[in-house]
């Protein structure tokens, strides 16, 4: 089973050999069993990988992100090879379109529950009961935007009122960063099943590779906020913080499994539940404030 996470921080060349990834530094050699390696991050720009690697990370189904100049996820692997059904999955996709305004009804209501929760931890009460009488008026299709108003109470209760989330500050570089460790997992699990990342529900821009992964996320994204919320990260360690974060425990189906596993489980449990129409039943991860 494979549970190694590998981020390479600095100048090398990775490549292929005997089903390692080594990596080759000036005076060192580091080999790492490729059946035990789940995630790999390039974190720099001055890293070399060759193509045999590549190949060898994509058959074996694991995620390779590439990092730009400033260290964020600027991109990454999705193989082609991911489920013998893509065909038929890609065609139930499309039509389980049609159940889109209940699913994000359930979806904007778990969020919102999440960033209450959050509010409740540092004391914004009146904006907690707030965020509360939000999620239980939620429309189908959220036709009334409660995830809108939520969220602009949500963040300025947190931040301040001058925040914003499109802001170039260093509390949004390690949300977004966050966020885009959460994504990268999800697009994961989505391609594995054999739909498409592109063909979203809610989310819907033309441009977005990831629209039904963004509207598979955004329950879990006040756990990322939580890290900020309680001044878990800062600028030395929030990379590391957060993809560590995926060997953290969580609850889902009231049991404890690494955030990882949750994931997988999440998304296999939501994509049968549109599927079947069944959008009450879909169980979303629980994290311990």
């Amino acid at each position: 089973m494979s549970f190694r996470n590998v981020i390479v921080n600095e100048r090398c060349k990775l490549e292929y050999s005997l089903n390692y990834l080594i990596c080759k530094k000036r005076l060192d050699e580091t080999r790492i069993l490729i059946d035990e390696i789940k995630l790999v991050i390039i974190n720099s720009t001055q890293v070399s990988i060759t193509t045999s690697l590549i190949s060898m990370l994509s058959k074996n189904k694991i995620k390779l992100i590439f990092c730009d100049e400033r260290h964020n996820p600027e991109c990454e692997l999705v193989p082609y090879q991911n489920n013998y059904y893509s065909y038929r999955k890609i065609k139930d996709q499309i039509k389980f379109i049609e159940n889109k305004g209940n699913f994000w009804k359930r979806i904007v209501e778990e969020k919102i529950y999440n960033q209450a929760r959050n509010l409740k931890i540092i004391n914004c009460i009146d904006e907690y009961e707030m965020l509360e009488e939000y999620k239980n008026n939620v429309l189908e299709g959220d036709s009334s935007n409660r995830e809108g108003h939520s969220a602009k109470v949500y963040f300025n209760a947190i931040f301040g009122k001058g925040f914003s989330r499109d802001s170039d500050n260093v509390t949004n570089k390690y949300l977004n960063y966050g966020y885009s460790i959460i994504l990268s997992s999800i697009n994961r699990e989505i391609k594995f099943l054999g739909y498409l990342t592109e063909l979203g529900i809610h989310h819907i821009g033309e441009s977005n590779p990831f629209n039904f992964s963004c509207d598979l996320m955004e329950p879990i994204r006040p756990l990322i906020d939580s890290y900020v919320i309680k001044k878990m990260v800062n600028e030395d360690n929030y990379k590391t913080i957060f993809i560590d974060m995926l060997a953290s425990e969580v609850i889902f189906n009231n049991q404890k499994i690494l955030l990882d596993n949750a994931i997988h489980l999440y998304i296999m449990n939501a994509v049968s539940c549109i599927k079947d129409n069944d959008i009450e039943n879909i169980k979303f991860i629980e994290y311990e404030l």
